[in-house]
């Protein structure tokens, strides 16, 4: 299954029925008067979070959504049947946003929500609802009205409570085997993450925390290096990073050089991101001799000025993982019990939320403006999808 974590749609809400006009024709009655019944509502489209749905692949082949209209008024006062809402199923985690305005509709992240995006048209009138005592054979009646028409774009962004951060080869994938079941490829060369990867971290029976892997970053990922940033945007429903170096860096960058280039394009990518709580975790150690781990750490935390949490461990080996996972897991269950308590701390949250992901798609969009801008002065289609070149075969599934 393809990982899409963004589509454009078009959703058409359906029209309301024409009311009818109409008069009583019996045998015996020669006054029969108006009859005419009212018209159906039209139909409304309504997305609804399906805890069973990992992408928006189905959203990249369709696009195009209409709900059915009602039915027009009969004689006999009969009024025309309502159509039916189409209900269509979105990934749990999916922001819907307004595609001709940029405005954010809603956020379904918790299974089995639901957001009406167009609403159905309103049925018409029919004659019979327009006698009175001196009007008595009416011949007014109206037309339903037309359903409402969107234009949308999906967003999916993974819903875990902490993000892994770091350079290709840092040991992002490695970590997260090391401490959940979920078993992302591994292998020694950048880039061999392509999409996120979930884990489920379970420190004690009934307690445990979701950890989202994505792709490493590069220097100019900001301005489309390596896999870019379209990634980044997963992070910002998270409550914690874990910037993750690599101790013994293959390529001759600095662990402290590596730490500046991430924090660099995440504060080009989102300010409001950068400045999460952010936890610094030295890996590897296992690639350094004994007698030199303690220096080499410490003089990567000075270089820094690093003034939070800092943690050394060894994802192939698990040395500290276990120690780490617990202070993460306390730390998330403060939060959540903090923005369970005080609504104050809720609002923050939501606001700081909704700047993150301001900034996200801004950013974004940005990036792929300036891809068009290239294309159409290279002389290519403007119709070139730019997400159509990063979709990969996997599937993100969370696993405990």
């Amino acid at each position: 299954m393809k990982f899409v974590d963004e589509a454009v749609i078009r959703v058409e809400a359906g029209r309301g029925g024409n009311g009818c006009m109409s008069f009583r024709r019996e045998k015996f009655i020669p006054w029969g008067g108006p009859d005419g019944g009212d018209g159906g509502d039209g139909g409304s489209v309504i997305l609804r979070a399906e805890a069973s749905m990992n992408t928006l692949v189905d959203f990249r082949f369709v696009k195009a959504y209409n709900a059915r209209p009602g039915e027009p008024g009969r004689g006999a006062n009969c009024r025309g049947k309502s159509a039916e809402d189409l209900i269509l199923n979105v990934p749990v985690g999916t922001t819907v946003v307004d595609e001709d305005t940029q405005e954010v509709l809603g956020d379904l992240v918790f299974a089995g929500d639901t957001l009406k995006v167009v609403q159905g048209g309103f049925h018409g009138l029919g004659n019979t609802r327009f006698k009175s005592s001196t009007n008595r054979s009416p011949r007014q009646f109206t037309r339903g009205s037309d359903g409402e028409i969107r234009n949308l774009r999906l967003e999916l962004k993974v819903l875990a409570d902490v993000g892994l951060l770091g350079m290709p080869n840092a040991g992002k994938s490695t970590f997260i085997r090391a401490v959940s079941a979920a078993k992302p490829k591994v292998a020694n060369y950048p880039f061999t993450t392509l999409v996120p990867n979930l884990g489920v971290v379970r420190v004690q029976q009934h307690r445990s925390f979701v950890l989202a892997d994505i792709p490493g970053l590069v220097e100019g990922a900001s301005d489309g290096a390596g896999l870019g940033i379209r990634f980044l945007k997963h992070l910002t429903r998270t409550r914690l990073l874990l910037h993750l170096v690599d101790m013994a860096p293959y390529d001759g960058v600095t662990p402290q050089e590596s730490v500046a280039i991430i924090s660099k394009e995440l504060s080009r990518f989102s300010p409001t991101l950068a400045g999460r709580e952010r936890w610094l975790v030295l890996n590897k150690l296992d690639m350094l001799p004994d007698d030199e781990r303690e220096a080499r750490c410490q003089e990567v935390v000075d270089a820094l000025a690093w003034t939070g949490p800092v943690y050394r461990v060894s994802a192939l080996t698990g040395e500290n993982t276990k120690a780490l996972c617990q202070d993460v897991l306390q730390f998330v269950e403060e939060q959540a019990e903090l923005l369970a308590t005080d609504g104050e701390a809720a609002e923050r949250e939501r606001e700081v939320q909704d700047a993150m992901q301001a900034e996200a798609r801004e950013r974004i969009q940005a990036l792929a403006d300036r891809r068009r801008s290239e294309r159409r002065a290279a002389g290519g289609a403007d119709d070139y999808d730019d997400d159509e070149d990063d979709d990969h075969d996997v599937e993100v599934v969370y696993r405990s």
